[in-house]
């Protein structure tokens, strides 16, 4: 969901979370989550590493960004779009660029 358009208190479905549509869904289901709560706590990292075993291919780095804006926002950060995170991302030595 675009991230103007979230709303903390109507939060059932993955893609009630921003940056999610229905692909990003898929691959949050793919790795066990069903409901948007469950990404409470989660690293974004781990996630993006468990979704390239689990597909067997390397995600896309931006996968990670996105990765990042829900938990953060499950976490209490405002809802942001995905390529505010790119920055980030790419000063860590340790993320897949």
């Amino acid at each position: 969901m675009n991230p103007a358009k979230v709303r903390r208190d109507h939060l059932r479905n993955l893609t009630d979370l921003p940056n999610i549509g229905p692909a990003m869904a898929r691959d949050l289901r793919l790795l066990g989550f069903e409901r948007p709560e469950q990404l409470t706590g989660q690293n974004p990292q781990t996630l993006y590493d468990r979704l390239c075993e689990l597909t067997g291919a390397r995600q896309d780095p931006c996968v990670l960004d996105v990765f990042v804006s829900v938990t953060r926002f499950m976490d209490g950060d405002e809802p942001r779009p995905w390529w505010f995170y790119t920055p980030e991302r790419k000063q860590n030595p340790l993320s897949d660029k």
